[in-house]
């Protein structure tokens, strides 16, 4: 049996570009003698479509594109991933669902068991659990049709009450084919290839799984579908965060035939890591990510430009060459804005890295503007102190500037702020926390100097100094971040810890960290 797995980049509500991708897709594996092509989960209408799930014209939609699909299932078999309406009154209105088309036929439906409420997931909120699992019988096959969260309940998960593989294997199924789509993080991608083993080896039988790709603003899929053999070797993986189209043969003792499609990180350097922050941090993997995530945002929203300030420091500089790999350097804006406090190699430093870039920039000093603010507010501060006051309002000087740039000439301001200055709020609310998407939002601050050391791992694209020398805001004589934040080798262990691992202060303690300085974080 030849089996297509279709990794393919939906727009959420964008139904005729989805139909059009998934149609394309099944002719091209009809084409090449394609039994069976797999999409992955709520392919029709994009993941995750959230509130648009509660109008009647979105479901409509869905279904009047599943009628589309299905003329073009007729040698072949479709799995396609859409929402389903329950007709049982009590309960949620819909199911989450996977349509098996062939013969130019919806031929079964099956339904989402484990519904996940957790991280970015809201499954819950609209979808009603699976009431029976059954295979469905094709060319002499019996298959076992399950969606993204089902198989990772292998029994064991407390959050949920049925396993659905335990259920469709009572029928003695051939195959396992998964729809999913299963966000990007950067250690995700060993988890899932663990999971997928597992229900392998648990199961004995071969594994198809189909994972989305593409960005939905702050959502980020990897692809890297994977297809594992009934003795739980890995015999594909398609890219990650690209849209893919491949093929495999199932053989009906479980084999697959073709060889290895594998599709590795190309820079695997240890000294990438921030500080060990995750044990297989692939620097290149956030990259990745992170350029198609700007892409994707400005594409699917329709916007060509974006602009940033430049300020000569490591956070504008990453996401100032992110924008350019997305967008095109000609296509991304940066102002410098220097105030009296600012260096004069921050200027010549952001200067340097746009002339590397290519990318138009301009300059426009803050220091009138600055003493403007100061000179009518004089009647008000009269002669207390400088404090944050006045090194916020450079900040927001800076961000009224860029978004009257933006506004003029149709640009995106892209944030710059990084995770461990978001965390400890360490920024200026109407100021540098202006924009439109913040591009290093989930980075801590060593990530970005990872970044940036993956960036230059071939040439020097950003100016040396600017790795180099001691963050500063710049809003204040001889200002540096370690002036209000702890160092950022350790801040950054502990914020992961307590962020991601959901570690308390006690439990943070226990690891060594000094107990003031994790009172204080």
């Amino acid at each position: 049996m030849k089996i297509f797995l279709a990794q393919q980049n939906y727009h959420i509500g964008n139904f005729e570009s989805n139909t059009q991708k998934i149609i394309c897709a099944i002719e091209e594996a009809k084409k090449q003698g394609g039994d069976i092509i797999l999409f992955s989960e709520l392919s029709i209408c994009g993941y995750a479509p959230k509130d648009f799930l509660e109008f009647d014209d979105f479901i409509n939609k869905c279904y009047k594109a599943i009628d589309d699909i299905k003329q073009h299932a007729d040698t072949i078999g479709v799995l396609v991933g859409a929402p389903d309406r329950n007709p049982i009154k009590e309960g949620k209105d819909l199911f989450n669902a996977a349509y098996f088309l062939c013969n130019k036929e919806i031929k079964a439906i099956a339904h989402k068991t484990c519904l996940p409420n957790y991280d970015v997931f809201d499954e819950y909120r609209y979808f009603e659990p699976a009431y029976e699992w059954n295979v469905i019988e094709f060319k002499g096959k019996k298959l076992a049709v399950t969606i993204c969260e089902d198989i990772w309940n292998l029994g064991d998960n407390p959050m949920y009450r049925v396993c659905p593989m335990d259920e469709l294997m009572k029928q003695k199924p051939d195959v396992m084919l998964n729809l999913s789509a299963s966000p990007f993080d950067y250690t995700h991608d060993e988890d899932r290839k663990a999971t997928i083993k597992a229900n392998v080896t648990k199961y004995k039988i071969p594994l198809f799984y189909c994972n989305a790709v593409g960005s939905q603003t702050e959502v980020v899929f990897d692809g890297g579908s994977l297809v594992f053999d009934k003795d739980a070797n890995l015999c594909g993986r398609l890219p990650s965060f690209e849209s893919s189209l491949q093929s495999f043969i199932l053989n009906d003792d479980g084999s697959i035939e073709d060889p290895v499609i594998e599709y590795a990180s190309k820079i695997s350097d240890a000294e990438l890591n921030p500080a060990g922050l995750t044990e297989n941090l692939s620097i290149e993997l956030v990259y990745n990510a992170l350029v198609m995530g700007i892409k994707d945002y400005f594409g699917k929203m329709g916007f060509t430009k974006a602009i940033l300030g430049s300020s000569g420091g490591i956070d504008s500089a990453v996401t100032l060459v992110l924008a350019c790999e997305a967008l095109g350097n000609e296509n991304v804006r940066a102002i410098l804005m220097p105030s009296e406090y600012s260096t004069g190699h921050s200027v010549s430093d952001a200067e340097q890295l746009s002339k590397n870039l290519q990318n138009p920039y301009g300059i426009i000093p803050i220091k009138n503007i600055y003493g403007g603010f100061l000179q009518e507010l004089n009647p008000v501060f009269k002669d207390l102190p400088f404090s944050i006051a006045e090194e916020n309002i450079q900040s927001r000087t800076r961000g009224n500037l860029l978004m009257a740039i933006a506004n003029k000439f149709g640009y995106i301001l892209l944030n710059t702020s990084n995770k461990s200055e978001l965390a400890t709020g360490y920024g200026t609310l109407y100021g540098d926390m202006a924009g439109g998407i913040g591009v290093l939002g989930d980075c801590y601050k060593l990530q970005v100097y990872a970044l940036a050391k993956y960036i230059n791992h071939n040439k020097e694209i950003i100016p040396n100094n600017i790795i180099t020398k001691a963050p500063s805001a710049e809003l204040r004589p001889g200002q540096k971040d370690s002036d209000s934040l702890p160092d950022y080798s350790i801040l950054d262990k502990i914020l992961y810890q307590y962020i991601e691992r959901r570690q308390g202060p006690n439990e943070i303690k226990a690891q060594g960290f000094d107990a003031a300085l994790v009172d204080r974080v």
